[in-house]
């Protein structure tokens, strides 16, 4: 054998041996031995920041919130998988302004077509906490669409501002399910159900709703709904009948919001924070918002661990198809979102 040949079975076996190496540390890095491996890197490192918007007396102050997509609580960011929003960091800094006497007000901006009902409700109840307890005023500018559950969480607000093109509105409830029944019997899927009770299986995808089944379904959204003309009313110091008159389900521009009751004043983010700062002595006040981040050198290795190990593209878009398909639930929701 020559020199060429043994040269070439050189680099082929060394070729091997690192292809091995680094097939190996990925399969560790996706295996369940490091499963926690983004709460070793983030957990202790994660901190809550405050960041100033404008300068002022820190002893009056004005918390800055925002919500950015759909009101759903499917987990906090991660190396591998940041969340538009993340539910529970947005509870927790309503829980931080509870128990922080220097904050004097809220501008809370709402970009949000809704989403859970649970979640909405867990917003709601947050937000009538502080008026109740801290009695500071809570300001709300809608961007471009503050709709059903974006509506809901607004309703308690002691001004709600929104723009002459924000889709809001959508005051009601839904309740969504698929029924592939024909399609599976078209390619010869069968699908066998072993069920205690007759209803067990309600809403499954392979039989028909029977008109009991309706029924109840029809009852539970009519109570979720009825929950939420009961939040609009007491909000907007509307009568049941007035609320009624717009609570079907329709989408509304911010000027018909306004013509609607639903609404104070058309203005921007701007408007809304010069608005609250007036109404309430507050013009020297600190605006602040709040972030997290990770610090320091795991921040860096995290990302750079997670750009070399973490999921393809493909691979994201295989986790997000078996993640998104969950029971039916009910949703203060527009739209597909």
């Amino acid at each position: 054998m020559n020199v060429k040949r043994w040269t070439a079975l050189i680099i082929a076996g060394v070729l091997l041996v690192f292809s091995l190496g680094i097939n190996t540390v990925f399969a560790i890095f996706k295996s369940d031995l490091f499963g926690n491996f983004d709460s070793l890197m983030a957990g202790d490192n994660l901190s809550v920041m405050e960041t100033v918007i404008e300068n002022g007396n820190m002893d009056k102050r004005i918390a800055y919130l925002k919500i950015d997509g759909a009101i759903q609580d499917i987990g906090s960011s991660s190396l591998w998988q940041p969340v538009a929003y993340d539910h529970q960091f947005f509870l927790g800094q309503l829980d931080n302004i509870l128990n922080d006497d220097s904050i004097q007000g809220i501008v809370l901006s709402v970009n949000s077509p809704g989403g859970g009902v649970k979640e909405s409700a867990e917003i709601y109840k947050r937000l009538l906490k502080i008026k109740e307890e801290r009695e500071i005023p809570i300001y709300v500018s809608m961007d471009s669409m503050a709709a059903s559950g974006g509506y809901y969480i607004s309703a308690p607000a002691d001004k709600i501002f929104a723009q002459r093109d924000t889709i809001t509105g959508s005051i009601g409830v839904i309740m969504q399910s698929i029924n592939y029944q024909a399609l599976a019997e078209k390619v010869g899927i069968k699908y066998e159900t072993f069920k205690s009770g007759e209803h067990k299986d309600m809403l499954s995808p392979m039989r028909e709703v029977t008109a009991e089944e309706r029924a109840m379904m029809q009852d539970m959204i009519n109570e979720s709904y009825e929950e939420f003309v009961d939040i609009v009313e007491k909000g907007r110091n509307m009568s049941e009948a007035e609320v009624k008159k717009v609570a079907d389900g329709r989408i509304l521009s911010g000027t018909k919001a306004l013509e609607s009751g639903l609404i104070d004043e058309i203005g921007d983010q701007e408007a809304t924070i010069t608005a609250l700062r007036e109404d309430f002595d507050l013009q020297d006040a600190e605006l602040f918002e709040y972030s997290y981040e990770m610090g320091g050198w795991q921040s860096y290795v995290g990302m750079k661990i997670g750009s070399v190990f973490g999921p393809s593209t493909e691979e994201k878009m295989l986790m997000k198809i078996m993640t998104d398909y969950k029971a039916p639930k009910m949703m203060y929701l527009y739209g597909e979102y």
